[in-house]
């Protein structure tokens, strides 16, 4: 493709128990936004936390509903079938069935990080926000990136999720945040995985995009691929400020993202 394509990889369904609206309304926005190539990535069925992703019962009807909707929209919209999986540091709550599943991309997302104690901590949820008065804010982020350097490092993921989500809340590092990612991006470029610019930070307390500008420009330095995510979860979220994302790509020197066919990455302009 020469021409400029709008990409939208990272897209949620209610399957996952925390979004609204119907796979087929996404689908309309989607191409009532213009968006060229748009990825429904469900948060993938794992032996965890199952208020907040769906069942492994579902993955037939979910990967069937992304292919009818594939076929019907075909004239008007390139549909990609996807799942964001949680890496935990246990990869043995991680299923081989959605690892090995027939896809075109995985997105890995780091949404848990594990405490001495063995337990798991979603510090991204609402309700669990007073951990981050109860340990050293340095040390949540240094463990936060370590979890993505081990995700980096499994190699089972196409896309790093939103790289510094552990921002949602405000709870910003006191060292500098380069010198805490430094490692993990080096992996992420390692691994040969693309880094998305997701647009849900915008509308979380942080009200930036994921990842920072420091962040973007470092992974511009290690020449490390970037596509774009709504990482919409409702119908009206689709798309959301994408021109704000591109032009904040666009500041820091990119020109083309990455979108995906049967886990091969292609090269686009935006």
């Amino acid at each position: 493709m020469s021409e400029k394509v709008r990409v939208d990889l990272h897209n949620h369904t209610t399957l996952c128990n925390h979004a609204v609206g119907s796979m087929e309304e996404y689908v309309q926005k989607a191409i009532e936004m213009k968006i060229d190539i748009f990825g429904f990535s469900e948060h993938a069925p794992m032996n965890f936390d199952p208020k907040y992703r769906m069942d492994i019962s579902e993955k037939d009807f979910y990967e069937n509903e992304v292919k009818t909707l594939k076929e019907k929209y075909k004239n008007d919209i390139e549909i990609l079938l996807a799942y964001e999986v949680d890496f935990m540091q246990n990869k043995d709550l991680i299923l081989d069935e959605i690892i090995n599943s027939d896809v075109d991309y995985l997105i890995g997302s780091v949404h848990f990080i594990q405490e001495k104690n063995s337990s798991l901590w979603g510090f991204d949820n609402p309700e669990f926000i007073g951990k981050y008065k109860e340990k050293n804010i340095d040390d949540i982020w240094i463990d936060y990136f370590t979890a993505i350097e081990q995700m980096a490092n499994s190699r089972y993921f196409d896309i790093v999720g939103h790289l510094d989500l552990i921002k949602v809340f405000k709870y910003l590092p006191n060292k500098d945040i380069r010198l805490l990612a430094k490692n993990a991006l080096k992996a992420i470029k390692k691994s040969e995985m693309v880094l998305e610019i997701n647009a849900a930070g915008l509308r979380k307390p942080i009200g930036e995009a994921y990842p920072s500008k420091d962040l973007l420009s470092m992974a511009y330095e290690l020449n490390i691929p970037i596509t774009f995510s709504s990482d919409a979860h409702a119908v009206e979220q689709i798309g959301f400020k994408y021109d704000e994302l591109v032009n904040f790509a666009k500041d820091i020197g990119y020109s083309k993202c990455v979108t995906f066919k049967n886990r091969d990455k292609q090269l686009v302009t935006f």
